[in-house]
């Protein structure tokens, strides 16, 4: 994180926006806002290492539009990609071959979702970015934040951006150019789930001296176009159960939106036990379900992507501020873990960001603003972004008991105390610690795909569009290069190769099964930033490739 020794050309902003997702994005439009009330001018930059506002995100998604509705109150009249309502809504339970679905009434009041929306939060976020530049703010696609620039005091001033055109051998192609530093009064950092910098900034200040270890989910999502018969506008399934083993957690979504498409996605704990368990594999045979096929039998499949999630919650929430800045969304952890849900407690954390940034900068004329925006802190711990995380707190954790006992005490916890108990319920790890040695688990035997409702990874990673630079430094790195095979293979039977959702990862030999050594396919690297997650040494380390490299997701 220090300042490399090189001519930088530099631009100045009062906010500088790391991350052009939905917090991101809230915070810049609430920042300019904040101004205009006051007849004042707010510099505002975001900016985004995927290929256009849009193309890295994904999510389920079922929008709750609370935070959307205090933003923008006219988001229908302005013309928002928010028009699927959920019209309808099941739960299953599934075994290998049967489903009982829970009848609504007894589900808790967060699972149910009358009143949401059914949408593509990348297309939210796309028009979101448009409402931004409406008001001014300079967002910057294409350009990944890679380093952390500090004040000599040790306040953050912004930060920078990668070098583009730097060959893999590390040194400058002909197509070099220098990096851009943008400073600021504040850098809020809304990377999204495991962020890069926000990973160094935590550490740097020690902000999780106070919190649990965050938790987290893989998401695996497919976008399809089904039959019209199979197809029911508004219609929200999740299920729970099979394919997984009552010790893990995870379950799955399909979502009917307009034009006979359906997102289905399925999402697994990753402090999974079993090295053998492949996040990937296990929602392909989900999709074989006798209640789940039919709806993709006869339709076409038309996007894949994957990312991680926070699960943690409330608990696993590190402190949000340092000097100089700001830790919002996901880059937090502010997923609401019951109602599957965290686009709008993201962009509300956004927003109450920008509204301590505003006024203290602001306030400061020409002065010098505050050093840390404890404000933020105090407008986040009233708001109603924190009281809903505090009611979910015990949630998640409840599953560490498995499936029966987790349920049990989840609708105790949910549906009779309302979210009231009068204890919090610890997670007791990080996801890195809990998978056991191969020798206490039998590999397992997964169907082949059929190329009709079920596919292979690397045709999955075609259709996400993923693309990289090939000559540039390694993007997935590792600390020390004898472990992959002295500990994770030696003890896991290198569990990279089933976690990773996109064959970046893979064990190669001699003809003779001689010589094994780890080979990383980094152009098929989706940005879930499973491995970073989940390496049970945490020796693999994701940083940002090349701004614009990465999935280009249309409509996810």
């Amino acid at each position: 994180m220090s300042e490399e020794a090189i001519e930088r050309e530099s631009m100045s902003y009062d906010v500088v926006v790391v991350g052009a997702g939905p917090s991101g994005l809230a915070a810049a439009i609430r920042l300019k806002q904040v101004a205009a009330e006051n007849e004042r001018e707010i510099g505002v930059c975001v900016l985004e290492k995927g290929s256009e506002v849009g193309a890295h995100i994904l999510s389920g998604a079922v929008l709750e539009t609370r935070a959307l509705d205090e933003l923008l109150p006219d988001w229908r009249a302005l013309g928002a990609p928010v028009t699927t309502e959920v019209s309808d809504e099941k739960f299953l339970f599934l075994r290998e071959t049967t489903a009982t679905s829970v009848p609504t009434s007894l589900l808790p009041p967060s699972l149910k979702n009358h009143g949401n929306y059914i949408i593509s939060l990348g297309n939210l976020c796309r028009w979101l970015g448009e409402q931004a530049e409406a008001l001014g703010v300079e967002i910057y696609p294409g350009f990944a934040a890679s380093e952390v620039l500090f004040d000599p005091d040790g306040r953050v001033r912004g930060v920078a951006t990668g070098d583009m055109g730097i060959g893999a051998d590390g040194t400058p192609t002909a197509n070099h150019t220098p990096g851009i530093e943008l400073h600021a009064a504040y850098t809020f950092f809304a990377e999204g789930c495991r962020g890069q910098l926000g990973r160094q900034l935590m550490a740097h200040f020690d902000l999780r001296i106070e919190c649990e270890d965050q938790t987290y989910g893989i998401g695996i999502k497919e976008l399809w176009q089904v039959a019209p018969e199979q197809h029911q506008l508004g219609l929200v399934v999740h299920t729970a159960g099979w394919p997984l083993r009552s010790d893990t957690y995870g379950g799955s979504f399909l979502y009917h939106l307009e034009d006979n498409q359906v997102a289905v996605g399925y999402v697994i704990a990753l402090d999974y036990k079993n090295p053998y368990l492949s996040p990937f594999d296990e929602f392909q045979r989900f999709k074989t379900h006798p209640a789940i096929r039919p709806t993709f039998e006869g339709g076409k499949r038309i996007s894949y992507g994957a990312r991680a999630l926070n699960e943690g919650g409330v608990q696993s929430l590190p402190k949000l501020v340092f000097p100089g800045g700001a830790l919002i969304g996901c880059e937090a952890g502010t997923l609401n873990v019951p109602k599957i849900k965290g686009t709008h407690t993201a962009m509300k954390s956004g927003m109450l960001a920008a509204e301590a940034a505003a006024e203290a900068i602001l306030q400061a004329g020409e002065r010098a603003p505050a050093q840390v925006l404890d404000a933020f802190v105090s407008k986040f711990s009233e708001s109603w972004v924190h009281q809903e995380l505090w009611k979910a707190r015990n949630f998640r954790p409840a599953f560490k008991y498995g499936l029966m006992a987790g349920t049990f005490l989840a609708g105790l916890d949910q549906v009779l105390l309302r979210g009231r108990a009068p204890w919090t319920l610890r997670h007791g790890h990080a996801d890195h610690e809990t998978l056991e040695h191969k020798d206490k688990h039998t590999p397992i035997n997964y169907p082949r795909p059929d190329g009709e409702v079920t596919f292979d990874r690397l045709s999955s990673v075609y259709i996400s569009n993923t693309n990289h630079e090939e000559n540039q430094p390694p993007h997935l790195t590792l600390k020390d290069a004898s472990v992959p095979i002295a500990v994770n293979l030696e003890k896991y039977d290198a569990p990279e190769q089933r976690y990773c959702p996109a064959q970046v990862y893979e064990i190669v030999r001699d003809d003779d099964g001689a010589n094994p050594r780890l080979q990383i396919n980094a152009q098929n690297c989706v940005h879930c930033k499973t491995c970073d997650i989940k390496d049970p040494t945490q020796n693999i380390v994701w940083v940002a490739p090349e701004g614009g490299g990465g999935p280009n997701y249309p409509n996810m």
